[in-house]
């Protein structure tokens, strides 16, 4: 896995101070899964009454750990839960070996916390293909149980790293008619981010009293408008989990109709989404893509996809070349109705086109000021409806480049 060497340009200050919540107890360890003295395991031990929801990854070569998650979540349950992660090694393209080792952890947490094996959620982070030492992992558990310990989510954040450059996370308080709820959670993710349900790993926690079908419900939609509009580099990883657990400690009951709770989970699901994007791998510039005036919502998202992931539009952002030629072309090929003398473009609050052509106010050395910003807006009118969409991405450097090609050395 290649080393990171330094700190994504657009890493927040400091890794925020989570508030415990509780019902929520956190563990992490060195086993050695790929490297000798790096924290690469971690372990969440939820209290009973918790109730658990999550969204996958629908990769077709998705990992064991995700077939097992997905095979779980459903489950209604009053014991607690438990979730372990390991980074360096993602579990993925292992066959029933992969399996073996979800179903050997499970056994492990299961015998040392005293919960179901069907309330044990797993997740493997890291290179593909290659057999997961579980050993190692089973080793660790009873350290990992004895550690467990409120306020440890900064250290967890720090167990699931891999090409990450910064630990992320995010938390909220909301005051509602009950009293007080909390939420936090963190993430891990930088390279092989496309939205296809939860794109990267991430665990949030609140101690509101949400039923499971109703907290289900709100993640997956949640992360349609967060996690699935964020792309890095296009690629949709095996390993992609988003679990979430409402403790109820509060007392607190949260329902679908609580919208001042649900504005406050959005929000944290989207600081993680952007911190996400943040650590793209080689990473320099974070860019909002806007698209306005499409057929659907659903073509307003497909163009602001093909913006997002044109090779050549982001690499135009990291060499600060306002080329809104290469907008147009994302645009005409996503496949979404679009009219070419409709188009309007702007960079920021610059107009650079439109009618189908430059903008007689256009000056080029406004557009190029605007490029050498740490954070660009891209906001593109197709001229044919209503429907919109946001899509957030980074440029592409060299600094990619490196970063994969030495990945597994």
């Amino acid at each position: 896995m290649a080393k990171i060497t330094s700190v994504s340009p657009l890493a927040p200050a400091a890794f925020p101070e989570l508030p415990v919540i509780d019902g929520v107890r956190f563990a992490s360890v060195a086993a050695g899964v790929r490297y000798a003295g790096r924290t690469d395991v971690m372990l969440t031990l939820l209290d009973p009454g918790t109730t658990v929801a999550g969204v996958f990854t629908r990769s077709a070569t998705r990992s064991a750990n995700v077939l097992d998650c997905q095979s779980k979540i459903g489950g209604e349950s009053d014991a607690g839960a438990a979730i372990i992660v390991n980074s360096g090694n993602s579990n993925a393209f292992t066959g029933k070996a992969g399996d073996g080792s979800v179903a050997a952890i499970c056994a492990a947490v299961a015998k040392a916390t005293g919960l179901p094996e069907t309330r044990v959620f797993t997740s493997s982070t890291g290179v593909i293909g290659e057999r997961l030492p579980h050993d190692r992992i089973i080793a660790k558990v009873d350290d990992l149980v004895a550690a467990l310990a409120p306020g440890k989510g900064d250290e967890a954040a720090r167990a699931i790293m891999t090409t990450d450059t910064f630990p992320k996370g995010a938390c909220a308080t909301v005051a509602l008619p009950g009293g007080e709820v909390k939420i936090a959670g963190f993430a891990k993710g930088s390279g092989m981010i496309a939205p296809d349900m939860a794109t990267m790993l991430v665990y949030i926690f609140t101690d509101a009293k949400v039923s499971r079908a109703d907290l289900q419900t709100m993640v997956s939609e949640i992360n349609d408008r967060s996690f699935n509009c964020i792309t890095v580099d296009s690629d949709t990883s095996t390993s992609d989990t988003l679990l979430m657990g409402a403790t109820g400690a509060s007392g607190v009951e949260v329902t679908l109709a609580d919208s001042d709770f649900a504005q406050a989970l959005e929000g944290v699901f989207l600081d993680l989404a952007h911190q996400v994007v943040k650590d793209g791998e080689g990473a320099t510039k974070f860019v909002t893509v806007n698209v306005t005036g499409a057929k659907t919502d659903a073509d307003a998202r497909t163009h602001a996809l093909a913006i997002a992931n044109s090779p050549l539009v982001k690499t135009a952002v990291a060499g600060e070349d306002p080329n809104w030629g290469r907008i147009v072309m994302a645009v005409g090929k996503s496949g979404a109705a679009a009219d070419r003398d409709r188009l309007t473009i702007r960079f920021g609050d610059v107009l650079v086109a439109e009618n189908g052509w430059v903008a007689p106010s256009y000056k080029e050395e406004d557009g190029a000021a605007l490029m050498k910003q740490p954070e660009i807006t891209i906001s593109v009118d197709i001229g044919l409806g209503a429907g919109k969409a946001t899509v957030w991405t980074c440029d592409l450097t060299h600094g990619y480049i490196s970063i994969n090609a030495d990945y597994r050395s």
